[in-house]
């Protein structure tokens, strides 16, 4: 014998009706079978609203019970052929008929009594059998219907039914007793008292029902089909990619369940569970999908660590005070008035003190529970050894479930660092008795955040979530941001690295979402409207009270304010990726106080992009002094926008309209006099000489500046002005070098511990000669490259520099 028991969403429609009638006669193929149905979809649901429409005296629930029986009819219709109609459709007419008379009863007294909602609530699922019934019987399936109530025995008693057992099971024997019927169909949810009146079975009524049945029958195992593929490694309308649980032990589910999984509801499958039959959950809409198999002794897996479950709308009701201390019974007392008034606690936790106690208990009960707590200690309250009694609404427990949890070395743990990568608080913890759960408190708002991170970190793949703050969204910023939206999901599945942006910033507006920003929001905000809120400090506050692990603020300015603030942001222990030149390039001072603060914090201060944009110089360099090089001299062109400009000028076109294509093409700074003054190039100078070791400032680097003193002064007007009025100057410069078969170039050398920089003429056996647009050459001479190591490529432009910072933050 095996029992299935099929939910109301498996009902729902007649499409899914044949769904189940295929699944059934697949199943008595196999054995002898016993099915369970509840009420259609809906309609359980249905029948309390029309019968309190009814208890109010409006005749509105008239209207109400005909678009039910007109949904039942359709059924018949679409499930039945018509030569095979007369009997079921005149049992339904009959049945409705009935409920008609009952609700008029109702509707007349005004009044309706949990016996009479009982009632009513029970023609749903003596519909829904009687057309399934049918449906078997017209395709040839023969089956017998059975009248739960005929069954199944209750007695009211601590206000609600009770099932008397030993009469439940003495009747579901002889009923089954000699009759060699294949097929039964038995109404789910319904049962009768002693007097022959119609009661319920409650929440899970219907398993209860097929429980019950399960047990009397010595059934082989008890299907319940449903609408998901079986319980879930957590809910997957939170978490996209949860698994569904091949095996899993009774007291392993009831744990998920008890938290929140609505697969199965523990107290209706109780019976089985004392018998130890084996439950098997199937998906009605899947059947072929294995499902997952609840039993005593399942087969050890892997992990021990089953799943996640959840219950939001949860109140925490607390009981603290001095007077609580040494002194017994303050619990013992509060747990009984709570049940007295039918309040559940979900979960318990106390101080080692003992000075506070705390329970979770549904919100809904949150005013009553203080109520009646404070009138029980009211005593004690009013000579302050205890305060009134504390309720804090909005919030949700989320247990991690495993079998020995006590012994899962490191699960807690894990569990909370998940949390709180999020950077979401936990208010209170507890693991059960059971030693199968471990319980953590948080802010309903940050549930579904907290589910998927712990998920990921016990079931997911090991993705490292990297978190950012960026500041700055002109052409680099714009173009960072672009890159990460593009490759965002390519990052995850290649190298498990996900971009979360919880905060940007440009120099009037600020943006932050700790769940994430996107292109289309930022666009909106920082250049279509937003607040002018920004402030510098204002922004590195919120980076601080924001941040979390594997936090990095990204510096896409030039921004001196911002520059000297980076020893403040990395004591914070977040990390800095940065192609801003200027810290690197102040006093020694700060340099090295910034770089000390990095790492005594353990956080990381990358800055590839400050010289050579995305080209791998700092890296390389570093590298070759790891492995025990000596780098001796450095030769290098690092400015892509002089080198544009000499790459590019031939005296064609003037000296001024090829600076102004440079600017175009975002290869110089804002102002081109940063660039073409050689302040840029200088910075980059220094930061490489402090990379191999000088203890230097910018002051001691000994530059020949090349643009005629009048270009420096005025604004970027007036430079151009004065640029055009020297011409002839530039031309000079070219035709001098191209004369002479060479090229101009403005280059560095760093070597004996100083450094230099100026224009020079190489001829075509030099490897500056060959360069090409904005190219930057970089050649280091070292004890293992006496002959140079050469590094050549694009060292400007708004994709390079942002490719730059972005494989610094992947780093």
């Amino acid at each position: 014998m095996q029992v299935l028991k099929f939910g109301g969403s498996s009902v729902a429609t007649a499409e899914n009706i044949n769904r189940v009638s295929a699944i059934v006669k697949a199943a008595i193929g196999r054995d002898k079978t016993i099915c369970v149905v509840s009420a259609i979809g809906g309609c359980t649901d249905r029948l309390i609203h029309i019968g309190r429409v009814a208890e109010s005296g409006d005749r509105g629930y008239e209207p109400l019970v005909d678009a039910l029986e007109q949904r039942h009819r359709t059924l018949i219709e679409e499930l039945i052929a018509a030569d095979f109609r007369e009997s079921v459709t005149g049992k339904v007419a009959g049945l409705f008929d009935e409920l008609r008379g009952v609700l008029n009863g109702v509707s007349l007294i005004r009044e309706i009594s949990h016996g009479t909602m009982d009632l009513i609530m029970s023609f749903g699922e003596l519909l829904s059998t009687a057309i399934i019934a049918e449906k078997f019987s017209s395709t040839g399936i023969s089956c017998k219907w059975i009248d739960a109530r005929e069954l199944i025995k209750t007695e009211y008693r601590q206000r609600q039914n009770s099932v008397l057992k030993e009469e439940t099971f003495r009747n579901i024997r002889q009923q089954l007793a000699g009759n060699n019927c294949k097929l039964y169909i038995v109404p789910g949810f319904i049962a009768s008292d002693a007097a022959g009146r119609t009661t319920t079975l409650g929440r899970g009524g219907s398993d209860y029902t097929a429980s019950l049945l399960a047990v009397a029958a010595e059934a082989r195992r008890l299907e319940i089909w449903t609408d998901v593929d079986g319980m879930m490694t957590a809910d997957p309308r939170i978490v996209g990619d949860a698994r569904t649980i091949a095996h899993i032990s009774y007291k392993e589910a009831s744990e998920l369940s008890h938290f929140g999984a609505k697969v199965i509801y523990p107290p209706t499958i109780q019976p089985v569970i004392d018998s130890g039959i084996p439950i098997l959950v199937k998906n009605t809409f899947s059947p072929e999908h294995a499902g997952t198999l609840i039993e005593r002794n399942p087969p050890e897996g892997t992990g021990k660590i089953k799943g996640l479950s959840g219950n939001s709308h949860i109140a925490l009701l607390s009981m603290e005070g001095s007077g609580m201390v040494g002194v017994p019974g303050y619990s013992s007392r509060l747990f009984d008035v709570l049940a007295k008034n039918q309040i559940n606690i979900i979960l318990i936790t106390q101080a080692s003190s003992v000075n506070t106690m705390l329970v979770a208990i549904e919100e809904a009960d949150a005013e009553k529970a203080k109520q009646a707590g404070d009138e029980l200690f009211a005593y004690e309250i009013s000579l302050k050894k205890i305060e009134p009694l504390k309720v804090e609404k909005g919030f949700s427990i989320i247990s991690l479930v495993g079998d020995d949890m006590k012994n899962q070395s490191g699960a807690g743990g894990r569990m909370f660092e998940a949390i709180g990568s999020k950077g979401i608080s936990i208010r209170a913890i507890a693991q059960g008795s059971s030693e199968k759960n471990i319980s953590a408190v948080v802010q309903t708002d940050d549930f579904d955040e907290a589910i998927q991170a712990i998920h990921n970190e016990f079931f997911g793949a090991s993705k490292k979530q990297i978190n950012l703050f960026i500041a700055g969204y002109g052409n680099v910023g714009k173009s960072l941001v672009e890159m990460i939206e593009q490759r965002r999901g390519s990052l995850s599945e290649s190298i498990g690295v996900e971009i979360n942006i919880i905060g940007i910033c440009n120099s009037t507006k600020m943006l932050f979402d700790t769940k994430g920003l996107h292109l289309d929001s930022i666009n909106q905000t920082l250049t279509k409207g937003g607040k002018p809120t920004y402030k510098t400090m204002d922004f590195i506050d919120e980076i601080e009270r924001l941040a979390r692990p594997n936090s990095l603020f990204v510096d896409c300015t030039s921004d001196l304010q911002i520059s000297t603030l980076y020893q403040q942001i990395l004591s914070e222990k977040i990390g800095i990726v940065t192609c801003n030149k200027i810290a690197n390039s102040l006093d020694i001072q700060y340099y090295r106080g910034v770089h000390a603060t990095a790492k005594r914090e353990g956080v990381p201060f990358r800055y590839e992009a400050n010289v050579g944009a995305a080209l791998p110089i700092i890296s390389t360099i570093r590298q070759m002094l790891n492995s025990g090089d000596t780098i001796y001299k450095i030769e290098a062109t690092l400015s892509g926008s002089l080198n544009y400009l000499f790459n590019t000028y031939t005296g064609t076109a003037s000296f001024a309209s090829v600076i102004r294509d440079d600017q175009r093409l975002g290869y110089t700074e804002p102002d081109p006099r940063t660039d073409l003054k050689g302040l840029d190039l200088m910075r980059k100078a220094l930061i490489l000489g402090r990379e191999i070791g000088m203890e230097i400032n910018i002051t001691d680097i000994d530059i020949q500046p090349f643009l005629p003193e009048e270009c420096l002064t005025g604004g970027v007007d007036d430079f151009y002005a004065a640029v055009e009025r020297n011409e002839a100057y530039f031309k000079a410069l070219y035709d001098r070098a191209s004369g002479e078969g060479r090229k101009l170039s403005f280059c560095i050398e760093i070597e004996n511990g100083h450094i230099k920089a100026g224009v020079q003429l190489f001829d075509s056996t030099h490897a500056f000669y060959a360069s090409q647009g904005s190219d930057n050459v970089i050649i280091l001479y070292s004890d293992f490259y006496p002959n140079g190591l050469r590094i050549q490529g694009a060292g400007a432009g708004t994709k390079q520099t942002a490719s730059g910072l972005l494989n610094d933050i992947l780093l």
